[in-house]
């Protein structure tokens, strides 16, 4: 069998639409027949994804796997770094945990993942007909070209084809791509195959004498300007796509915590698909206010963002809301912290080690353990009006949660997980929304409380909403890209 063909896209920073541009090509490709895969050597990323194998993975490459139709698997994300502080990240390989790194430590260490990147690639690379590659931040990043295993350096040893993507929403689009390319190197440019204007908003003709002036300076071709698309498709790891939502014409008012190192967010993308509940990230406790339910996140740092959480006055602030009767819910990390103690004697998690007291509000405790669990779930709710909600899920959690108190749901192998008392829930199951049932129980149950009416609607998995949204996404871009010419630098034609 022939190798796959390959095409790469690269951004001018961060945030430019690398990973949603990917999911439209997956798509794309596959509505055309091609078997497809994803592709991302060195992911850095909070909101991470558990494989059927009990495996962790980026989720933007998940996503991307669910567009082209395919079950996500490790090799498509073969190196995960998850932050745990500002210099300092937990290293996973291939869906394992190879240890705690600072920024330093790692940068000496990645070349030696080099082979095992290369390995992971080529084995999809057998069994695919088209690889969409996705780089990291910018390829003009020049302080960290050396031992690069993620944009230019894998594009040339892949020989790979690479569209650079630019953001105008940002401003400055035209300095973004002209100035990447003028400082790669000769061969690094002559990777670039096509530039792309990316999220759009207005008349596209009204860009045609920059887009000329763009392609003499670059001696590259633009290939489309890719509108503003209003696709709710999970998003890599930043809150953005969410504070921008609107929500003040819904009735209920759900608040998440913005941890610092808030992870997984993406948990509660269902809630806000429900016509009735608007959600919102709050990080002051003067805007927090009243509202009709708290959610405390997961955390890639439940003692560090507890004592935040302490010192920033919002634990206060919701004990007195929790007090009152307003339902408070606990995802992982945010369940522990729910708890009466937090103990990592190890320092698995903060260096010191030691205890640090919890909120208080569920009778349990952790104890931090080196392990990581990692499994997906099924689930029932067994705990007061929740009862009887169908979840579908995964756990991701370093740490055993020890309960003396009635469990929030049972597992689908008997095992019970999380904790309830009266109006405070806590569970370690990611993706509890999911299913779309304890969405609808929850909304009831908040409406009741305000003497609201229920809005009844049928109850839509998150997956099914996702694949709807992953086809609107595909049909933009296809709109917006010249594909002939995408197909033929890709020696497809």
């Amino acid at each position: 069998m022939s190798p796959a063909k390959c095409i790469m896209i690269q951004g001018t920073m961060s945030g430019a639409g690398k990973s949603l541009l990917c999911a439209a090509l997956c798509r794309i490709f596959a509505q055309d027949g091609y078997r497809v895969a994803p592709f991302k050597s060195q992911n850095m990323a909070l909101n991470s994804h558990v494989t059927r194998d009990g495996l962790e993975m980026g989720r933007a490459q998940a996503v991307q796997a669910q567009a082209a139709g395919v079950e996500p698997d490790v090799r498509m994300n073969p190196v995960l770094l998850k932050p745990s502080s500002d210099t300092g990240s937990q290293v996973i390989v291939l869906g394992e945990v190879r240890g705690q790194m600072s920024a330093a430590e790692y940068f000496r260490y990645k070349k030696q993942l080099f082979p095992e990147v290369l390995a992971a690639y080529d084995s999809l690379a057998a069994e695919n007909d088209i690889i969409v590659i996705e780089g990291a931040g910018s390829p003009a990043e020049i302080n960290l070209r050396a031992d690069d295993i993620v944009n230019m350096g894998l594009a040339l040893r892949l020989n790979a084809p690479v569209l650079l993507a630019g953001d105008i929403d940002r401003g400055g689009v035209f300095a973004q791509l002209y100035g990447t390319v003028a400082l790669l190197q000769p061969q690094e440019q002559a990777r670039i195959k096509g530039l792309i204007i990316n999220k759009f908003r207005g008349d596209p003709e009204i860009l045609r004498p920059g887009l000329s002036m763009l392609e003499e300076k670059t001696g590259k071709r633009v290939l489309g300007v890719v509108p503003y698309l209003k696709v709710d498709v999970d998003d890599e790891d930043s809150l953005a796509p969410c504070l921008e939502r609107e929500t003040a014409h819904k009735p209920l008012d759900a608040a998440v915590v913005r941890l610092p190192r808030i992870s997984n967010f993406t948990d509660f993308t269902p809630l806000e698909e429900h016509p009735q509940i608007g959600v919102r990230y709050v990080d002051d406790p003067r805007k927090l206010g009243l509202p009709d339910l708290v959610i405390l996140p997961g955390t890639k740092s439940t003692v560090g963002d507890l004592l935040w959480l302490r010192q920033s006055g919002l634990e206060a602030a919701i004990l007195k809301l929790a007090a009152a009767g307003t339902p408070i819910l606990g995802v992982c990390g945010g369940y522990q912290m729910l708890g009466k103690t937090v103990h990592d004697p190890e320092g698995v998690e903060h260096g010191a080690g030691g205890s640090v007291r919890g909120m208080g509000l569920l009778p349990v405790e952790t104890t931090f353990l080196p392990e990581k669990s990692r499994t997906r779930v099924g689930a029932q709710v067994v705990s007061g009006p929740l009862a009887g909600a169908n979840l579908e899920g995964y756990e991701i959690h370093m740490g055993r949660t020890q309960v003396r108190g009635e469990p929030f749901c049972r597992l689908e192998d008997g095992r019970e997980d999380g904790c309830a008392r009266d109006n405070v829930w806590g569970t370690y199951l990611h993706g509890l929304f999911d299913s779309g049932e304890l969405t609808q129980k929850l909304a009831a149950l908040l409406c009741e409380r305000r003497g609201l009416p229920v809005e009844r609607a049928r109850a839509v998995s998150h997956a099914a909403y996702q694949q709807a949204q992953l086809d609107l996404l595909a049909d933009g871009v296809r709109q917006a890209l010249e594909l002939r010419e995408l197909y033929g630098m890709m020696g497809m034609n």
